[in-house]
């Protein structure tokens, strides 16, 4: 790989652990980052959380797990070609769901309306918390003790109030700083993986077809190319073949777009990434193009009927379950207890976001169903 460019994290340039530790043998700080992320048991535990069809409803669809693989992908690319550091990029985007509550957004939203009167719910608030607070494997400290960088890029959005009680993780949204661009590059491809997988995961399930989608410019372009170089293609690869190119397509856009941000603002130095705009973004029509695809997936699969009612009886799980252990705080698992002495709300927030979406519906029904529910997980 060619040397990293003068505006890269590195490890010389980087603000280290809130605890520091010996160097790492073999492998560098933010690889070290990294694995103990892959190796967390939030990241395990994506495998069974929903993207955007709950986990029960087939084997094939995107799970945060997947999406979250994906997304390192896409910004490992987008690192290398702009000679930034791969291997935060990558850990940034392992890390950005971790807190993120079963039954995907739907379940977000019943989770902060439950804590609306104790400081509300926020999926990235929740990541950070879990490997700064919530993973216990280590005999020195709680969390994955990550370095900085890391942690400001899986805190993408915050309040000014949460903001000013993060500490140092939380100065930049009070300067309205912008984070590094390994921390960009992860927010950029988290949206380019879910846009384009959403619209797999959507055709798959017959909710949204080829015909629907051909009226997107963005598909529509592609669709028309991959047609008329193979017309006697079967829908399924044309269908891979058509979001292949769509991200190859976004990905191009973006490092060229970013390239002529670094140069108009004449970017040499990481602190003047933290002061300068957004640099890592999409050009201005690709930007549209990317709404117009966003605005369809919203009306025509985030809000089929057949996923709001699946969303209606996620919402009214985590709801429930809420109640029941704000009512009462034995109901909760032994380690969840001893933190509900001290902030009740908080510790039921935890053991709910923490849960899968298959477990979250047997919880459910261990607690509320009179007839007979096994007991194994």
């Amino acid at each position: 790989m060619d040397k990293l460019a003068e505006f890269a994290v590195t490890e010389k340039n980087s603000r280290g652990r809130r605890l520091a530790e010996p160097a790492p043998q073999g492998r560098g700080e933010f690889q070290r980052d990294r694995d103990r992320i892959i190796h967390s048991g939030a990241f395990r535990r994506l495998e069974y959380k929903t993207q955007v069809f709950v986990n029960h409803e087939g084997d094939l669809f995107r799970t945060r797990l997947t999406h979250s693989i994906e997304v390192s992908q896409i910004a490992r690319s987008i690192a290398r070609r702009l000679r930034l550091n791969e291997d935060l990029a990558e850990a940034i985007s392992l890390a950005h769901d971790l807190g993120h509550t079963p039954f995907g957004h739907a379940g977000q939203d019943a989770l902060n309306a439950c804590m609306k009167s104790f400081g509300g719910f926020e999926h990235n608030l929740q990541s950070l918390r879990v490997v700064d607070v919530l993973e216990e494997r280590y005999a020195r400290f709680d969390g994955l003790n990550l370095c900085f960088e890391t942690r400001e890029g899986i805190l993408k959005h915050c309040s000014a109030e949460n903001a000013a009680a993060l500490g140092d993780v939380g100065e930049r949204f009070l300067r309205n700083q912008r984070p590094s661009l390994e921390a960009q590059i992860a927010n950029v491809a988290d949206e380019i993986a879910y846009n384009n997988h959403d619209v797999d995961d959507g055709l798959r399930s017959g909710l949204i077809t080829l015909d629907q989608l051909s009226e997107v410019p963005l598909v529509a372009v592609h669709l028309q190319q991959i047609r008329g170089q193979y017309p006697a293609l079967s829908e399924r690869r044309i269908v891979h073949e058509t979001i292949r190119h769509m991200i190859n397509t976004l990905v191009g856009d973006v490092i060229r777009s970013s390239e002529d941000n670094i140069r108009k603002h004449r970017i040499t130095s990481l602190a003047e990434v933290r002061t300068a705009p957004p640099i890592l973004a999409f050009s201005e029509e690709m930007f549209k193009q990317q709404r117009v695809l966003k605005n369809f997936l919203r009306t025509h699969l985030y809000r089929h009927y057949k996923v709001m009612r699946m969303s209606s009886k996620a919402q009214r799980i985590i709801s429930e379950l809420f109640a029941v252990f704000m009512e009462d705080s034995r109901l909760l698992p032994p380690q969840f207890q001893a933190h509900a002495d001290a902030d009740r709300a908080r510790a039921v927030a935890d053991y709910i976001a923490g849960m899968t979406d298959r477990y979250a519906i047997r919880e459910h029904r261990r607690i509320f169903a009179v007839e007979e529910v096994p007991l194994s997980f």
